[in-house]
């Protein structure tokens, strides 16, 4: 088998495999190392938003890289469509934030007021709605919600088609997918990388770590850092109704299969084989509240996940001052950032270097300030 490339990608999924899909697009002889369907996959378990809304409150540049995202999504679906004759199913048609009582309005419109008023930050166009409003976009709310914010440029998609598509498109492009490939130790010798997998070494001239949390512990090994603090998260999902919920909230959307996904949880324990019953009972009963009609259906399956995230919710993405050619990328929002894994890192990869005037916010040096900030996130 081949074991030397220009580029390797470690890690397949959402986040490696839009770069690694960007990379053969543009020609780069690829290959992407991967755990294979073992892996703790948040790509297999997330709530499948492209969104905007609320993103960026601490860090202003993270509002213009999630607007640009939302904005180049559109040709991202095309693209795979056109490549793959798989429709994703992406919608832009704005989401809201739902709230329950004029306490959670008032908390909510203030959160929108900080986010707005930081200098730099991109206007998301998001208003504050009654309950009045609300329901002329949403009839089936319930007589609980005391209104929302609606931003125009929110959407979602179908998320395990998307995975499915960007692995059908790298082969497509010819990129080398190998499962059952964990990395365990990575050289750097003589201007070359050298990646100890359970199948034995690979070499490459560059490299992308794209592995999730497990970047925490890949990354030194190459003279980058990625600081993470994962948490759990947990889903309900609905059998199939009518199609009565044209925009997607953050915590409930209905897919294009008809079925209703129900999520709004955060847990410190990383165990993704059970699940927190009490904590699904609240999820459910909070929709329920939103959305009456909920109470009718059954509940078809419910699962945990593990979250990549920073420890400060916030992208990294770096390249090594010492080993040339490796770079590290982390992110919590893969599916919102897929179009800009695909159309911006991956050319910077390519070139060998960053574009520090748009992704400088995002560097890992920020975490060696002693007050590290955490933000809002979905």
């Amino acid at each position: 088998m081949r074991n030397s490339y220009d580029i390797v990608v470690v890690g397949g999924g959402l986040l490696g495999s839009a770069i690694a899909w960007g990379l053969g697009r543009i020609g780069q002889e690829v290959c992407v190392l991967d755990e294979g369907d073992i892996a703790k996959r948040a790509s297999r378990a997330n709530f499948a938003l492209v969104w905007v809304q609320s993103k960026g409150l601490g860090m202003p540049a993270y509002t213009g890289w999630t607007m640009q995202a939302s904005d180049s999504w559109p040709k991202l679906a095309a693209e795979l469509r056109e490549q793959t004759g798989l429709d994703v199913c992406f919608q832009r048609n704005g989401g809201f934030h739902l709230t329950l009582g004029e306490e959670e309005l008032e908390q909510r419109s203030a959160l929108l007021k900080r986010l707005h008023n930081q200098p730099g930050a991109v206007d998301y166009k998001m208003e504050i709605l009654g309950s009045g409003q609300v329901a002329k976009m949403l009839p089936h709310i319930g007589p609980e919600v005391s209104g929302g914010s609606f931003c125009p440029y929110d959407g979602h998609v179908n998320s395990l088609r998307t995975f499915r598509a960007l692995h059908t498109g790298m082969a497509k492009f010819g990129v080398d997918y190998r499962p059952e490939h964990p990395v365990s130790d990575i050289k750097y010798v003589q201007g070359e990388f050298r990646l100890t997998s359970a199948k034995g070494e690979i070499r490459a001239g560059k490299i992308v770590l794209a592995a999730g949390n497990a970047n925490q512990t890949l990354a030194p090994m190459v003279g980058l850092e990625a600081s993470m603090g994962p948490t759990r998260g947990q889903i309900v999902v609905t059998e199939r109704t009518m199609p009565f919920l044209p925009h997607p909230l953050t915590t409930v959307r209905q897919t294009d299969e008809g079925t209703v996904m129900i999520g709004d949880s955060k847990e410190d324990l990383l165990d993704d084989t059970v699940l927190n019953l009490p904590i699904s009972s609240v999820m459910a009963d909070r929709a329920q509240r939103m959305f009456p009609l909920l109470g009718r259906l059954n509940v078809v399956r419910s699962w945990s996940g593990i979250r990549v995230m920073p420890k400060d919710g916030f992208p990294i993405y770096d390249q090594s001052e010492t080993c040339p050619g490796a770079f590290v990328t982390c992110c919590h929002s893969g599916v919102t950032l897929a179009s800009n894994h695909a159309f911006e890192i991956a050319p910077m990869v390519a070139a060998g270097a960053l574009d520090r005037n748009k992704l400088g916010a995002f560097s890992a040096k920020r975490f060696q300030q002693s007050d590290v900030r955490t933000s809002g996130y979905y």
